[in-house]
Formats: structure tokens, sequence, C-alpha cells
């Protein structure tokens, strides 16, 4: 028997209430949560209840029980990270794809959700300008998106050297050199270990984090055999980019595989106003991206596309009798990720793109950086600030002086409520960190961001 509606109706019901009770909050509620887990945690822990208990109070006490302890990520002042909100439409269909509980690692059993993701891909191919007919897949984030265009790396430069790694493994390959700018993201690092690469050559790179294509062309020469080439797409804390046509040149001319690390930068691609700080992006051969960061989609889901769909089949691809492959065209979701079975990340995925069109993409994008240079220009207009980077994107530091004040100003800024924005070091001093990624940040959300920064600083001298 299917289970009834009525056995969901009630505790979707409060679901629903509680998700708009929110929602509604968002706008006006302290950014910070109130409650730490390690309160939390014995509040969510009680004893297990011996019998059964009503799926509609389960969900009111699970709304109040998370209340003080939720972070408000979806405002327009949360800065604290590239992470961003949730666009109407995307969480509306992250609803759907909940309820429609979909398996999506088939073309064969989930056609549906296939077929979205199929087009969302087609469309970020065509947004971003990479390659028609590179593979799309829709993973956790980020970290398993670099995880798979590393992968596909991996195996690219092996079977070149002549290693079969499906049927020998790592153990006596050919090594296997992976070369990074030295302000590459850590996840980058993370992922070298998954993989069994182990540390990565750092190149040297320009005061922005910008890898230097003549050293990167030193570093390969130096090093020959089998490599891989790490770029990145916005820089952590400076957000540049990587000199795209020029790396990506030098790094083909010795028989590397290049791989963009671009979780939240690489949607820089999709506004003329930017496009050309990446030149030559398309001819790298993997990419990595984020759409819950930049995009504004649900948590989680990131995106990796690989130019050569041969290659990552190959790397990811399972075949067995009892699934039903399908063995011509876009091929199955579960070929170009590391999941046999998978949620539907790239349902909301379309229905953002769907939602925005490309004007609104662009729009979106543009509207990021327009927030982060207007919150450079408020952070450098208070006494005894500085702001250390160009605006590049959609990254802002600021310094208050020495390490010390400018701790006490990020505690005294994230005590306050108002906005959130993290600590972070770069080019070995402390500094406030400002990502903007939230759609909904307006020219008031940067004014009162900035006046709770200025408070801050002024009862910090």
């Amino acid at each position: 028997m299917s289970a009834p509606l009525d056995a969901y109706a009630p505790a979707l019901e409060r679901a629903r209430t509680h998700a708009f009770a929110w929602l509604a909050s968002v706008a006006e509620r302290p950014v910070g949560p109130s409650a730490d887990a390690d309160e939390l945690a014995p509040r969510f822990a009680a004893a297990l209840p011996e019998e059964p208990t009503d799926p509609a109070a389960v969900v009111d006490e699970l709304a109040a029980l998370a209340a003080p302890g939720l972070m408000a990520m979806q405002s327009g002042r949360f800065f604290g990270w590239v992470i961003g909100g949730t666009l109407p439409a995307a969480l509306a269909a992250d609803w759907l794809v909940g309820a429609w509980d979909q398996n999506a690692g088939q073309r064969y059993s989930t056609p549906a959700t296939a077929a979205a993701e199929e087009a969302a891909g087609g469309w970020l191919l065509d947004l971003l300008g990479l390659p028609a007919g590179s593979d799309v897949g829709f993973t956790t984030g980020a970290t398993m998106a670099n995880f798979v265009g590393l992968a596909a790396g991996r195996q690219d430069v092996l079977t070149r050297a002549g290693w079969d790694l499906d049927r020998d493994g790592l153990a006596g390959a050919p090594r296997i050199r992976v070369f990074v700018g030295e302000e590459r993201h850590a996840v980058v690092d993370l992922v070298l270990r998954y993989l069994g690469l182990g540390a990565p050559v750092a190149v040297p790179v320009d005061g922005e984090g910008r890898i230097l294509p003549g050293a990167l062309a030193t570093a390969l020469d130096t090093h020959p055999g089998p490599a891989i080439v790490c770029l990145q797409a916005g820089n952590i804390h400076s957000g540049a980019f990587d000199p795209m046509r020029e790396a990506v040149d030098a790094a083909h001319a010795r028989g590397a595989w290049v791989h963009v690390d671009g979780a939240f930068g690489l949607w820089a691609a999709v506004s003329p106003r930017w496009a050309a700080r990446l030149d030559g992006l398309d001819t790298a051969d993997s990419w990595a991206t984020d759409a819950h960061k930049t995009l504004n989609v649900p948590y989680d889901c990131g995106i990796a596309i690989v130019s050569r769909p041969a290659v990552v089949r190959a790397a990811f691809g399972v075949h067995t009798s009892y699934l039903m492959a399908d063995d011509h065209g876009p091929g199955d979701p579960h070929e170009k990720v590391p999941e046999l079975s998978r949620r539907a990340r790239g349902v909301p995925v379309w229905a953002a793109l769907r939602s925005l069109g490309r004007s609104g993409t662009v729009g979106l994008v543009e509207g990021l950086a327009d927030a982060a240079a207007a919150l450079a220009r408020g952070m450098a207009a208070i006494p005894g600030a500085e702001v250390l980077n160009d605006v590049v994107f959609t990254q802002v530091c600021t310094s208050f002086g020495s390490d010390e004040r400018t701790r006490r100003v990020t505690r005294r800024l994230i005590e306050d409520g108002t906005a959130w924005m993290s600590g972070s070091r770069w080019h070995d001093r402390d500094v406030l960190r400002i990502s903007v990624s939230n759609w909904t940040t307006d020219a008031e959300d940067v004014r009162r961001s900035v006046d709770a920064v200025a408070r801050a600083a002024a009862q910090e001298p």
C-alpha cells in the first residue's frame, strides 16, 4: 500500500508554517545564532521515547529546538563565507525533489529528473561559455566537484602514460604531479589526499593570488612526467582569477590536464563585464563550481564539468546486469559523479535558471559584484580601516591596523548581530573578510552592515 496523503499532510503543513515563519524573520533577525552546539546538543539528545510520536509534533519540536542555533545565512547581511541564499523557484523545486524522492542515478528509472538535469547542464555550458558536449554532473558541493575534475585528470594522464589505473591501481604507477598556485583553496589539497596524489607543487603567485604563467612553465619543466594543473577562478581572499589562457597554454604544451577550481568565481564568466578576466577559460579540460554559492540554490549542490565525457565516464561509470544503463547520448547521471545513488540536485538548478533567464543570471552575478564594491567603499571610509585587495568580483578583505585590533573588531561585529563577516588571515595579516553571495543583498543591507563595522571599530580603539 502506498502511504496515504493524510499520513503526510499534518507534518508537511507544520513544516510549511515553520518555514514561512523562518523566512519572514530573516530580514530583521540577528544574523548569528544565539546558542552554540554545546548548549543545543543535550536538548536534542533527550532520551529516545519508547513509543512513536506524532509526526506533526516532531516537526514542531524540531523547529523549537533548532531556532536558537540557526544562522540566517540567507540574510542580505550575511557575508561570512561564500554560501548564498535560496532563490524562490529553487527552494520550491527542492521541496518537490524531496517529495518525489527519486533516486536520480539512472535515465531509465527516473527520466524526468534526468531530463531536467541535462537541460540545466546545457544551459550552464552556454552561460559559462564552456565546450558544448561536455559532461555536467551534480555533486554535493565544490569539494566533490573538484574531486570529479581531478579524478578525470588522473584517469587521463595515467592512460596516456600507458598505465591501466582500473586494473593496476596507483601502486607502482608513474608519479603524477599536481601544480597549483600558492594561494589555492585548501579543498584542493584535501581532494588530492582523497585521490592518493599527495601534496601538490606550489607555484608562485602575484599580490592578488594569481598564478604566474612563467613560473608554472618552469615548474612543469622541472618536474617532467604525468601532470595536472589546477587553476583558480576566484581567490578566496582577493576574488582574483588566474590568467587562464596563458596558464592553460603553458600546461597543454607540456601534456598536462588542466582543471579549474571555480567554486564561486566561475560564475563571473556569465557577465560581459567580468568574462574578459577569464579569457581562455574554455580551453581547460575540467571545471568545478557551486550552485548553492553564486547561483543561490539550496544546499547542497556542486557542479562538475568535464570536456571529455569518455574520460569522466571511465572514472565513475558502473555497469552491472541489474542496472539498465543508457549506452548512448548524454549517459546516466551516476557516470558523471562519485555516487551510484543520488539526489536530483540539478532540478533546483534547472528551476533557478528557468526563473532567472539569461539576463537575470547576469544581473544576479553583477549585482553581487556591485554589492562587494559598495562594501569596499564603505570599509575604506571607516577611520583606521584599510581594504587590502583590489575589489575583484565578490571578496573584500579589510584590516583595522594591528592583528589584535582586527580580531577585536571582528568579534565585536559578530556579537552585535547586525551583520556577519568572518575573520581570516591573508598575506601574514589578520583580516575581516567579506564574501558577497546572497541574491537578497541590497543597498540598505550594505549601509547597515558598514554602519555595524564602523560601530565595532569605534568601540575597539
